[in-house]
């Protein structure tokens, strides 16, 4: 359904976008070949400014007629979609905060305070990065203890 919408909105902005184009183009035109007119000596050959200029007024006005519409829509559609993703994306992001902070208070209760840097990234598959910045976060939010070993492994203690 997404892709579907996706495409619609494209083809909706592109067309409207098309449709204003003509439309500015029409103006331009219309402004150029009234400066280029020459009325004629000859009274016969004389062709009214105002036919070629209601030629041009008209196809400036269906696009905008035409395009306005069309880009609105589109415009709309593609701004529903980009805040129906970030609303997805963020209830996503606080799913995974909620599956870290159960995992980490899980781990918690099951060492009696005590985790490991590895232990930890092991459990919720986060790089270590990621998990070290989890676990000092956690840490200065519960004022835990560091102990580093020979290798060099941090090991985190809260108190339970």
């Amino acid at each position: 359904m997404k892709t579907a919408e996706k495409l619609a909105a494209g083809w909706l902005l592109t067309l409207g976008f098309m449709f204003l184009t003509l439309s500015v183009s029409a103006t331009l035109e219309k402004i150029s070949t009234q400066k280029a007119i020459i009325i004629p000596q000859d009274e016969h050959d004389y062709i009214s400014p105002n036919a070629i200029s209601d030629k041009y007024d008209e196809r400036a006005v269906g696009g905008l007629i035409y395009g306005v519409p069309t880009f609105l829509l589109g415009g709309w559609l593609a701004l529903g979609l980009y805040r129906q993703s970030r609303l997805e994306k963020k209830a996503l992001n606080q799913q995974v905060n909620e599956n870290l902070q159960y995992l980490f208070y899980q781990m918690l209760k099951e060492n009696h305070g005590r985790i490991t840097l590895l232990s930890f990234a092991m459990q919720s598959q986060l790089p270590a990065l990621e998990a070290r910045y989890y676990l000092d976060e956690k840490a200065k939010e519960f004022n835990a203890n560091f102990q580093v070993n020979e290798e060099g492994g941090v090991s985190y203690h809260f108190d339970v």
